[in-house]
């Protein structure tokens, strides 16, 4: 296991299991996916409705707001795009650790994990256009992309404490 993880392997690995993860998510419709019975059921209360109601959001062309949407949809919004940003984040980190080792250098992996990243959003939201029920959309690629971007910069970041404290 220690070898998996200074060759760099296992990072690629759990970065394709994540692509994996991704490719089976877009496969289901948004019904499949839907958490809005779930929050009517942990959410019954509605809290922070009052401090949510006067937020309104364009995204994709499309207002979203609590009193468009209702409210268990606006928050599940939130949650889906969380999820758009997370999944990304850490696919785009565990294919900066993985290439970051064997490649041997800092900021061409950064860039090669960066396109890697968004490419597989790119092709994520065309998946989701052949899948019944779900709107590929291009805000979707950018918030992945800035997803990965997000935790290449942070993983880079960490690197380079983590240079500076061995020279001292």
């Amino acid at each position: 296991m220690k070898k998996a993880v200074k060759n760099g392997n296992l990072y690629i690995i759990l970065a394709f299991v994540m692509m994996g993860i991704l490719f089976i998510s877009s496969s289901q419709t948004y019904e499949q996916q839907s958490q809005v019975g779930l929050l009517e059921k942990l959410l019954k209360n509605e809290p922070f409705k009052e401090a949510l109601s006067g937020w309104q959001i364009t995204y994709g062309g499309s207002v979203v707001s609590i009193e468009k949407n209702g409210y268990f949809h606006f928050v599940e919004f939130f949650l889906r795009k969380g999820a758009h940003f997370g999944s990304y984040f850490i696919l785009g980190s565990l294919w900066f650790l993985g290439l970051q080792i064997k490649m041997k250098a800092t900021f061409l992996p950064g860039v090669v994990s960066w396109l890697a990243a968004t490419g597989y959003a790119g092709l994520d939201e065309f998946h989701q256009m052949l899948t019944g029920g779900r709107t590929p959309m291009f805000e979707d690629v950018m918030l992945d992309s800035v997803g990965a971007l997000t935790g290449i910069v942070l993983c880079l970041l960490f690197s380079f404490i983590r240079q500076l404290r061995k020279k001292k």
